[in-house]
């Protein structure tokens, strides 16, 4: 009986030990994966560390974000966009902020010249009389997607993609400008440091318009004019038109008809790994981005969004591209994207 009970103890007391070795393995498991996950990232995207202590620290930061992400993406059903694992994983929130973004108010700028005509000249156009959807991509008046990398010039891209649209619109013909001529050569902005995209058109008005890409092509850094470089101009416009502040409905008016530059709250978190769907994630309306807004549209489940462009490359968003939920309770629109947005005239 004795040796029945010292047996059964026994066995009890291997299955605990064994129960608690399982337990603890499943962490390391875990933490074991989690670093083969982060090489193989590194590896994807060509990230290479100075030594081993950045690496750990990188790490740290891509675990963190991974975690987040993944519990983000495993929320009820209600969400209607995905976050991923991109190119931005091993950056804190306030580090991408500083390095992707770059939009800056009027307040920190030089005061705007008197080229832009005050009038809005979409403001009598019927809301009735607008398509239900536009895509300007389909109509030929978008190029590919281009990536700032870590100079904070969205304000360039953004300035460029809309006269870039414009110019086809009224010309037939899509040809892809030089943001880099506006890096270095708009002395009213700064550079890599930011700057606005009403400015930028006051520039290219006072200077004659803008050269080609392929003329004058990107570095992502702060240079010096290259005057020579900026001839032939390929692009001139007349001046810019703001849009009516806090109204979705006069954004629509001036994206029906063309490419709209926009300010936007892009620094977040939900933004910095925005992957797919119609995004309605948490967000400010502290403008510190800038992108296009190339058109609008309608999901199958009736979620209104705007299609913006952005300036992250084709590894971000839908191929470089975002969904954000349109005409929302707040007017100053989701991300405060209804709060500056303006057009170049040709």
């Amino acid at each position: 009986m004795a040796f029945k009970l010292m047996q059964v103890c026994f066995l009890v007391s291997l299955i605990l030990s064994i129960c608690f070795s399982i337990a603890l393995s499943r962490p390391l498991d875990n933490e074991l994966i989690m670093q083969k996950r982060h090489i193989e990232w590194m590896t994807k995207h060509g990230r290479v560390y100075a030594d081993m202590k950045e690496k750990n620290n990188r790490y740290a930061v891509f675990k963190s974000n991974v975690e987040r992400i993944e519990l983000l993406n495993s929320m009820p059903a209600g969400r209607t966009f995905k976050l991923a694992v991109n190119q931005f994983a091993d950056l804190t929130n306030d580090e991408f902020r500083s390095m992707y973004t770059g939009y800056k108010g009027v307040s920190t700028l030089p005061s705007l010249g008197q080229t832009k005509t005050r009038a809005f000249r979409y403001q009598n156009v019927s809301s009735g009389s607008l398509p239900i959807s536009v895509d300007w991509r389909t109509k030929g008046a978008v190029t590919p997607i281009k990536d700032q990398r870590s100079c904070g010039c969205c304000w360039a891209f953004s300035a460029v993609a809309a006269i870039e649209g414009a110019a086809q619109i009224k010309k037939g013909k899509l040809i892809s400008l030089s943001e880099q001529q506006l890096v270095d050569c708009d002395t009213n902005d700064f550079g890599c440091d930011g700057g606005l995209m009403d400015t930028a058109f006051e520039h290219i008005k006072a200077t004659g318009g803008l050269t080609t890409e392929s003329n004058y092509p990107y570095k992502g850094e702060d240079g010096t004019c290259n005057s020579k470089k900026t001839n032939p101009k390929a692009t001139s416009i007349t001046g810019y038109e703001d849009v009516p502040a806090n109204d979705e409905n006069a954004l629509m008016k001036a994206v029906a008809h063309q490419p709209v530059s926009v300010g936007i709250e892009g620094g977040g978190f939900d933004f910095q790994f925005y992957s797919s769907g119609v995004f309605t994630g948490e967000c400010t309306t502290y403008l510190d981005h800038a992108v296009t807004a190339i058109g609008y549209g309608e999901s199958t489940n009736g979620s209104k969004y705007w299609i913006i462009k952005n300036s992250w490359g084709t590894k971000w968003g839908e191929s470089g591209y975002m969904r954000i939920q349109k005409d929302v309770k707040a007017k100053e629109g989701l991300c405060g994207l209804a709060m500056k947005a303006s057009y170049p005239t040709l």
